[in-house]
């Protein structure tokens, strides 16, 4: 079974109510007032689709949601009587006052829209107002493609629309429908993700249960609808209609029947789909918030604007926290900035570790860091013993990605930055040129690789997918060119893999050399010559007559399994070289404790000056990420480096540029799984000596100098 994603924030209460004999499972955000309900929709998946909206949303208000009858950890009661509109919108009645809440502003998508206007119109006392997505309610309004066949009769055509059919469904094939079903929801290019989301929580829905839902819900085998229209004209809450004018699964005329019979206001967003809150979150999110403040008005807001010209230099730095390396090369290009100008304010909106880093470093973390949604603990549930499937941790990262952009644009909103540097900042580059429009500051990109890249075993349908997502970035940065004011590859031109980004698509090197400049690699640190060394060595504790190897796998709490590896060779590699000692460096996410105690080891957690380590040390082993084997590279130490398996960057972009520096020793997992060779091969690195190719010294004033010509 596919594990479930990381959730961007986990409910405050779960619990259940039932209702006639049928559980209702729900959940409850944040705390406050108003109350946000984010209604079920069709059964065929639960209330998971609002994943994108709860965090954002729990932040400002308080938020239920619950997984309407039929579906997760709801009741799946038989029958078509028990699917009808009515029932729904009782269930919803139940869950509001199990909950506690008294009135709510009811937010629905497509058949949740006419529960939230039975629940109105019914209950005029209890709802603030409907924010109506995608609606897809039972007016008389065509759709020739869809009524050409029946839902509940026998037919012989089973393409299209055909697989909408209880037959098909039951008889034929279930998960064939939900492919064409998912497919026709999410009508916008490069929605391989939220294809994929829903057809993974709708083989929850067994196919009879969803003909029983849909049953009900249309008025067929026993069940009885009550009719729609007079209900919306009985509505005297304020409601808004948003709309795709690319809707497949009901024309977004269907929305403007519903603004018609309600007096609501109405959105079309041209070219929008069906799946609108999973597809474009950032708008949606927006637009609920906007709805929610102007039906409930929000406390009053007090602000202090500063004229432009008295405003200091402000730079707002994002500084990614899948490995501490990039807040090294980040903290050493601020300090650069600040050479350059002496007045710039730098703050950073970061996660841990990277805050332990900058705290220490004496930098300013913004204080809405601790609204941002963890990435390092997305990546260590996505990872297996020394295996981190990159590429796919990083698209299950959505949820989190969507709160954490949004956390940035509230912080942008609050305070004028003339500048913010994003380095690997993911979210904030995408959405943006998602939402062109919320770009109000100059803006630099900065990466040391450039491409997603399949890994072999991903056969046919993984080279597919890294393929969508480079060419999504490419159409991206096509149709807003301007969106970057500067794009910094953290490395020189030969850094770059000469792969292609798919079929069709252009060379990696060659659109990466017109579409970045490139600052070289950014150490963070000064070389020193052979009496600096020794002087170095003897100030952090290294006796002359030991060689010392150090251990370290990064800023994230993957690599433990390494790290025990390495433990169970110790002992074989002091029998082969006495003097060996080993500095063994868990960094701020894994608990050394737990680690088994080996004589000659010493076992620390997070070290602050771990790259002077670097360059002191006889010989390194180390996880395979960028920053500590360009350390180790630049400092001319020898090394051992173990990727993770199916991380893409390290076996792909990592090793490149260590090739080409004559870099490193590349062990395979598999390899140093066998202590005796581990033992051998950290013992003959010790006593090699080196001939790497140089790594400038100036990397962080070569990119300083290009962002603070933007200041």
């Amino acid at each position: 079974m596919e594990r479930e994603q990381a959730r961007a924030r986990q409910p405050d209460l779960v619990g259940t109510t039932e209702r006639d004999g049928v559980d209702l499972a729900y959940a409850v955000y944040g705390s406050g007032s108003p109350t946000v309900l984010l209604m079920p929709t069709w059964t065929i998946v639960d209330s998971r689709f609002w994943k994108a909206q709860v965090a954002y949303l729990a932040r400002h208000y308080r938020v239920v949601t619950f997984d309407g009858r039929g579906t997760g950890r709801s009741g799946r009661p038989q029958g078509a009587a028990a699917y009808t509109d009515t029932e729904h919108a009782n269930d919803t009645m139940q869950v509001m006052d199990a909950t506690g809440t008294n009135r709510a502003v009811l937010v629905a998508l497509s058949c949740g829209v006419p529960w939230a206007v039975q629940v109105a119109a019914g209950h005029p006392d209890r709802v603030h107002g409907i924010f109506a997505l995608s609606a897809s309610c039972g007016f008389d309004i065509s759709q020739p493609a869809r009524e050409r066949f029946a839902w509940d009769a026998r037919l012989e055509e089973t393409d299209g629309w055909a697989k909408y059919n209880k037959y098909y469904w039951l008889e034929n094939d279930y998960t064939g429908f939900r492919e064409f079903f998912f497919g026709q929801m999410f009508s916008e290019p490069h929605s391989t993700k939220q294809v994929e989301d829903t057809l993974r929580w709708s083989a929850d829905v067994a196919p009879q249960v969803l003909v029983d839902a849909t049953a009900g819900r249309i008025g067929c085998d026993g069940a009885v609808c009550e009719p729609l229209e007079p209900l919306c004209r009985r509505v005297r809450c304020p409601v808004t209609v948003v709309h795709g004018t690319d809707d497949h699964i009901r024309t977004h005329a269907v929305g403007e029947r519903l603004a018609e019979l309600t007096g609501g206001s109405l959105t079309l967003v041209e070219g929008g789909g069906h799946g609108l809150q999973a597809r474009q979150p950032v708008l949606v999110n927006k637009l609920i918030r906007g709805f929610v403040d102007q039906v409930v008005p929000p406390r009053a807001v007090r602000r202090t604007r500063v004229r432009a010209l008295d405003r200091p230099r402000r730079l707002l730095y994002l500084s990614s926290p899948i490995g501490l390396g990039h807040a090294r090369r980040d903290i050493a290009i601020a300090q650069e900035l600040r050479r350059l100008h002496p007045d710039l304010q730098v703050d950073w909106l970061a996660q841990h570790p990277v805050t332990t880093m900058l705290e220490s470093a004496g930098e300013t973390v913004h204080p809405a860091s601790a609204w941002l949604a963890s990435e390092s603990t997305h990546i260590e549930t996505e990872a297996g013993e020394h295996d981190l499937h990159a590429f796919q941790a990083l698209r299950r990262m959505d949820e989190v990605l969507v709160n954490n952009f949004l956390v940035f644009d509230e912080v942008v909103d609050e305070t004028h930055y003339d500048l913010v540097v994003g380095d690997e900042a993911w979210d904030v580059d995408y959405f943006l040129h998602e939402n062109p429009e919320l770009k109000r500051f100059g803006f630099v990109w900065m990466t040391d690789f450039v491409g997603w890249l399949p890994m072999p075993d991903g056969g046919e349908r993984e080279a597919a997918l890294t393929a969508d997502y480079n060419a999504e970035m490419i159409e991206q940065r096509a149709r807003f060119p301007a969106l970057r004011d500067r794009s910094i590859f953290v490395g020189n031109t030969a850094d770059v893999v000469p792969d292609r980004f798919g079929p069709g698509l252009p060379g990696i090197r060659e659109w990466t050399e017109q579409n970045f400049d490139f600052s070289g690699f950014v150490t963070g640190f000064e070389r020193r010559g052979p009496e600096q060394d020794q002087a170095l060595r003897a100030a952090l504790g290294y006796r002359p007559e030991h060689k010392v190897c150090v251990v370290t796998v990064g800023g994230s709490g993957v690599g433990t399994s390494l790290l025990r590896r390495v433990m169970d060779a110790v002992p074989l590699a002091r029998r082969l070289c006495p003097e060996l000692r080993f500095l063994v460096v868990t960094g701020p996410r894994i608990d050394p404790g737990p680690l088994p105690h080996r004589r000659g080891a010493r076992v620390v957690g997070y070290l602050p000056q771990l790259h002077d380590h670097l360059a002191a040390c006889d010989v390194a082993v180390v996880q395979g990420g960028l920053t500590t084997c360009m350390e180790l590279t630049a400092a001319g130490t020898p090394f051992l480096y173990v990727p993770l398996e199916h991380h893409f960057e390290q076996n792909f972009h990592v090793r490149h540029r260590l090739d080409r520096y004559d870099a490193g020793r590349h062990l395979t997992y598999a390899e140093a799984a066998d202590p005796d060779y581990l033992a051998e091969m950290i013992v003959k690195e010790a006593s090699m000596e080196t001939a790497f190719r140089p790594v400038e010294t100036d990397g962080a004033e070569r990119a300083a100098a290009m962002i603070a010509e933007l200041l």
